[in-house]
Order: C-alpha cells, then sequence, then structure tokens
C-alpha cells in the first residue's frame, strides 16, 4: 500500500476511535432516543440539551461530531435521525442492533491500561468492574435477538419444545434477560439460570422479580460446572459464554448431565475465523478485537474446530455447526432418545 493511502487507512481509525465514543455517548445520554422521537421535525442543538436535560455547549460540540461521523443528518438549523441508523442503535429487538456492541466496546476500552501488562508478562485482570458487565448485559441484547430470529428459524421443531413447557437451564446467563424473553414468548416453559459473578447474580435476581417471574425463573449463584442437576432439562443454552468460563469443557460434561434423554445442548456465539482469508474482513476485524479483550481476563474465543476438540475433551459428540445469516454460529449437540 502506498504512503499516502497507509496514512489515510490509519486516520479513518483515529476517526473510528472518536465515533464509537460519539455513538455511546449519544445512546448513555439518550440523544439519539430525543431526536428520533422528533422526527419529522428534529431538534435543534438547544432543544436537544432542553429535551434530555443536558448543557447547551457540550451538547453542540457533540452534534459537530455526530454529524462528521456521518450519524445525523443536519439542515443548517435542525439535527434529524434517520430511520435506519435510528434501528441500528435503538432498537434492541432486532438482529442488526448495534447499540450494546457500542456500549460494550467502549466500556471495556476503559480497562485496557491493564493491556500492556498483559501482553508482557500474561497477567490477566480476574476481576472487572460491575459497569464492565453491565455493558455485557447490553451487548448480549443482540444475542438474544439472534436466537429468536435466527436460532429458532434454524431449529424449528425446538419453537414446539419450548412451547410445549420444556425445562431449560441458562448456563452463565449474566443478567438474566434471555431468560425473562423465553419465558415471555413460551409461557410454559420453566427456566433455571445459573450466574457466578455477583453484580450479574442480584441483576438477574432482580430482573426476574421485576418481571414476576419467581415462579417460572429460579437463578443459582454457582459456577457453571458446579451444577448437580441430571436428567433434568431439555434444554442447556450458553449464549456466548464458553470463552467466559475459567473450565469450559467442565461446564460442558456439567450441561450433558443435566439433560434427559432427547435433551440438546445449544451453544450461541460468534466463532474466531478459521483461515486467514476469513481473519481478513470486517467480522475478523471486529471478532479478533473482541477476543483481545477477552484475554484481558483470561478468556477465549474459539474457531468452530477448536470449539469441535473442545466438546471431544468433554466427552460430548461433536457438535452439528450452524452458519447463522449474522456470523453467529449454532452448535448443537442432541442426548439420544
Amino acid at each position: 500500500m502506498r504512503l499516502d493511502d497507509r496514512f489515510d487507512d490509519l486516520v479513518t481509525s483515529l476517526g473510528g476511535f472518536y465515533r464509537a465514543w460519539v455513538i455511546q455517548l449519544g445512546l448513555e445520554v439518550g440523544l439519539f432516543a430525543a431526536l428520533r422521537a422528533s422526527e419529522p421535525k428534529g431538534l435543534t442543538p438547544a432543544e436537544l440539551a432542553a429535551a434530555t436535560g443536558t448543557v447547551p455547549d457540550p451538547i453542540a460540540a457533540w452534534c459537530r461530531a455526530a454529524y462528521a461521523s456521518d450519524l445525523v443528518d443536519d439542515d443548517g438549523e435542525r439535527l434529524h435521525l434517520d430511520d435506519v441508523t435510528a434501528s441500528i442503535l435503538l432498537d434492541a429487538d432486532r438482529p442488526e442492533y448495534l447499540g450494546g456492541q457500542f456500549a460494550y466496546t467502549v466500556t471495556a476500552s476503559l480497562d485496557y491500561a491493564d493491556m500492556a501488562p498483559l501482553l508482557r508478562t500474561g497477567r490477566t485482570v480476574t476481576v472487572r468492574p460491575p459497569r464492565y458487565y453491565r455493558s455485557i448485559e447490553q451487548l448480549t441484547q443482540q444475542d438474544i435477538a439472534v436466537f429468536f430470529e435466527e436460532a429458532l428459524a434454524a431449529l424449528p421443531d425446538l419453537v414446539a419444545l419450548l412451547a410445549g413447557g420444556a425445562d431449560v437451564i441458562d448456563l452463565h446467563c449474566g443478567g438474566g434477560r434471555w431468560l425473562v424473553a423465553v419465558a415471555r414468548r413460551f409461557p410454559a416453559a420453566r427456566l433455571v439460570g445459573v450466574e457466578s459473578e455477583p453484580d450479574s447474580t442480584a441483576r438477574a435476581m432482580r430482573l426476574v422479580q421485576e418481571a414476576g417471574l419467581e415462579s417460572r425463573i429460579h437463578i443459582e449463584a454457582r459456577e457453571v460446572a458446579t451444577i448437580t442437576h441430571r436428567a433434568a432439562f431439555d434444554l442447556a443454552y450458553f449464549q456466548h459464554a464458553l470463552h467466559e468460563l475459567a473450565d469450559p469443557a467442565a461446564a460442558l460434561e456439567a450441561a450433558w448431565r443435566a439433560l434427559r434423554p432427547g435433551g440438546r445442548l445449544l451453544v450461541l456465539g460468534w466463532c474466531l475465523p478459521s483461515n486467514l482469508d476469513d481473519l481478513a474482513t470486517l467480522h475478523g476485524q471486529l471478532i479478533t478485537g473482541v477476543a483481545l479483550d477477552e484475554a484481558l481476563h483470561g478468556g477465549r474465543l474459539r474457531t468452530v474446530e477448536e470449539h469441535a476438540l473442545l466438546f471431544a475433551a468433554a466427552g460430548l459428540p461433536a457438535p452439528e455447526a450452524i452458519a447463522l445469516p449474522s456470523d453467529a454460529v449454532l452448535l448443537v449437540v442432541q442426548r439420544p432418545s
């Protein structure tokens, strides 16, 4: 690549850093939501500040940055947010939702002072602040949408199973959003969530209580590998979770034991590309960035082939790997009936 071309390419990366922060601030402070609600009239910067209870001068600076980053339109007086951008950043029930991705990426970067020591010494960060796990909960709203829109479309008989009153266990369930979403969509399903991180466990319990679902969702505060359930569930589910666990093979073994005959183990997540051509793509760029962040606290993303080795190490059959439209992968294993 020519010097000028590479220079422009790297400057674009700097712009992307600032653009990510402009997006996250617009989400956290409610600026995008206020602009969407104002359409088709739009808002002046002063009106945007008044609508969000913020300070006019810094809001004006944000408006200039948002326009420069091609996030909002400016007709010389009022700002406008187009429907497509609003949907991608604000509609958490769609597979295309990226608002949680920006919340996670920006929040995770606040811990990157520890990244150089990781590279130099291999020393990981054992505990990250609660804001990190809360950002993961925002991130997983996209995962939930992918489950309903893409995973269930790939496994239509699973819809009938859940509708019929299946027993389900969500392993490393985080703040419990998937559990509540499934309980609402399938009123006959009975669910258990397992989570060891204290802040996430507390939020999951609170969410279940606020949803009035205590009779159908039970949260267990423990490590996944220590669950004692045997032949108790029709579905065991990991949602982008195996890479977070200290002993993923032991977690898979425990999940397998918890399944009844005919029960299914599902792992939904984003895998590392298996070859260099797929690595040198936009998806490869994003997922390897996530993998670098995961390494900070000892997590490890895997390729589909590495997942198969992990299943084998746990004594499970080789999983069927289903590629989904969102670039997520669904790994499926079923116990013999």
